[in-house]
């Protein structure tokens, strides 16, 4: 484990000469739906690649949280639309991969909020979520967004957010709350966005794909 932990930490750095890397949807308990929104990750990844210079796998694997095989995949992503469980051994899994130089992002596809704000208290208890600024550099990577997170789908009609778990003074989590950004990178004729919305979405998941990979 330490020495999955060590190679981890080095990510940065190893990315830079590898030719390819995956990155996950993680899967959770609790009964939500955790396979939500499909064609995101397949998206986003192309249009990765394409445009931001990565060399990311076009099929992003699945990995379940309590799972060793979360140490594989630098850059994990969730989402759903409602309950999330977390047992006492999937949050120290997590804990323990976040604070080795993994990254997670959560979105939620609204009705995960309640939940998933219960379950990250078990896995950084000592660490308040703390919304970003609109100055924070995920929001002025290669694309810039001076008004901070997007809103891509209505809901509510509340402001997008972006919160951030910071550990050590490093970003290893974040979350975006009614702003549905995931949905923003599916297939066009799924949620039948406009191409001007699909863009945003797309080049703000290229941000933070971008900020994982540099800090």
């Amino acid at each position: 484990m330490k020495k999955i932990f060590v190679i981890l930490l080095l990510f940065p750095i190893l990315l830079l000469g590898q030719k390819n890397f995956k990155i996950a949807t993680l899967k959770y308990n609790g009964g939500g739906d955790w396979y939500a929104n499909p064609t995101s990750l397949p998206n986003l990844i192309k249009f990765c690649n394409k445009n931001i210079n990565t060399n990311i796998y076009k099929n992003p694997d699945i990995v379940e949280a309590s799972s060793n095989e979360i140490f594989n995949y630098p850059f994990l992503h969730m989402t759903g639309h409602g309950n999330v469980i977390f047992n006492n051994i999937e949050s120290e899994n997590i804990r323990k991969y976040l604070i080795a130089g993994g990254f997670i992002h959560i979105d939620d596809n609204y009705g995960m909020d309640p939940f998933i704000r219960i379950e990250l208290k078990k896995i950084f208890p000592e660490i308040e979520l703390k919304e970003l600024s609109k100055d924070h550099p995920i929001f002025h990577g290669t694309y810039k967004f001076k008004n901070g997170l997007p809103k891509i789908h209505q809901h509510d009609n509340k402001r997008a957010q972006a919160f951030g778990i910071i550990h050590n003074g490093r970003l290893v989590c974040l979350y975006t709350y009614e702003c549905d950004l995931s949905d923003g990178w599916e297939d066009e004729d799924v949620h039948n966005n406009s191409e001007e919305t699909r863009q945003k979405a797309l080049k703000m998941g290229a941000n933070i794909i971008e900020y994982v990979f540099k800090n």
